[in-house]
């Protein structure tokens, strides 16, 4: 990122007038239909309630949106390199391959020099763009009833078998371990910092990750086994009321959640979560505090650990600890999540905190 982005309402108002002063600048991400634009658009425009504004293409496509067809925000990256131009046009006309270091050679196209440039545009390779593009209609077609054979039409695999893998890969398991109902029953949430799994029982949310955090198949693996396997597609009542709180709290207008928690984890690790519970909107901590607000002042390596194990993003807020000098230090949903996060949150701190000294 090259400079600091005009605050939120600003980008709206280009965006609305289609300001071309910082076009390929700045995207805007829209939550209702899942799509990226250019601040030039031409598109009908959205509220400002459902747009969130990154600086880069490859923060839109990490954060779950995909290229809108109408403005083509990827288009002045392949006008600038004929490879991505290349790759990314044959993407568009051949979303059923599996895409591959095969195909990408097959085109004549070295594969080291491919990987930096679409690294240096999108802050991804150009094999994980194809695969997370397919991946998400997969999972929104089982999570809507349809078969498996459905699902794996609409992610564009040509083989069961290689559908299964990659959705493994994604969620730890086989989408046939992943029955409609069950005990515990996982969803796909769409939010303006990118799509989340949540998973909840009849009374509680068990686990709200984004889709792209490592952990996360370990994670819903340690769930279904937690449910002897009884894990399966759909929703409770709990992941509805937490799609409607998170939306409210990125939107600037709720600063807690009221959804039950179920928290699986050591006495000691619930213990830390439950301290980050009580750290306040728009406030943060470090370590090394709260090991000692816990009466634990040696355990702050501890107390990362546990901070670094939640499977409650954003709710159980280990976003709102930094390291002791202030820096973001690590995020599993990754560091421009935590920064955004703490941005919405100032919003939140009483009128006098946010003045200036």
């Amino acid at each position: 990122m090259l400079f600091d982005l005009p605050d939120h309402d600003t980008l709206y108002h280009a965006l609305l007038h289609r300001d071309d002063r910082f076009d390929g600048q700045a995207f805007v991400c829209v939550a209702t239909t899942g799509v990226f634009c250019r601040l030039t658009c031409p598109a009908r425009k959205p509220k400002a309630q459902n747009c969130t504004f990154f600086a880069t293409i490859g923060e839109c496509i990490e954060a779950g949106y995909r290229a809108c067809k109408r403005c083509h925000p990827l288009r002045p990256a392949a006008q600038a390199d004929p490879a991505i131009a290349a790759l990314l046009t044959a993407l568009d006309e051949r979303p059923d391959i599996r895409w591959s270091e095969s195909h990408v050679t097959q085109m004549g196209f070295d594969l080291s020099t491919v990987r930096r440039s679409f690294k240096r545009q999108f802050g991804m390779t150009f094999l994980e763009m194809a695969r997370q593009r397919r991946l998400r209609e997969g999972f929104e077609t089982l999570a809507s009833g349809d078969k498996v054979i459905a699902a794996q039409h609409d992610a564009g695999f040509d083989s069961p078998q290689a559908f299964r893998s990659a959705f493994a890969r994604l969620l730890g398991c086989p989408p046939s371990a992943l029955k409609s109902g069950g005990l515990l029953r996982a969803d796909w949430i769409k939010t303006s910092l990118g799509d989340m799994i949540a998973v909840s029982s009849v009374t509680h949310l068990h686990l709200l990750e984004f889709t792209d955090r490592k952990a996360l198949p370990r994670e819903l693996s340690r769930l279904r086994d937690h449910a002897k396997g009884d894990l399966g597609l759909g929703r409770y009542a709990p992941t509805d009321q937490i799609e409607t709180e998170l939306n409210a709290f990125l939107d600037g207008n709720q600063p807690t959640f009221d959804t039950p928690l179920a928290m699986h984890g050591t006495a000691f690790t619930k213990d830390v979560w439950r301290e980050l519970l009580k750290i306040p909107a728009g406030h943060t901590r470090s370590y090394a505090s709260i090991a000692a607000e816990m009466g634990r002042p040696t355990a702050t390596r501890a107390v990362a650990r546990a901070n670094g194990a939640n499977q409650i993003a954003v709710v159980i807020p280990c976003h709102r600890v930094l390291g002791a000098d202030g820096s973001l230090t690590g995020y599993g949903g990754g560091l421009w999540r935590k920064q955004k996060l703490l941005e919405i949150e100032r919003l939140y701190r009483p009128q006098a905190e946010r003045l200036p000294a």
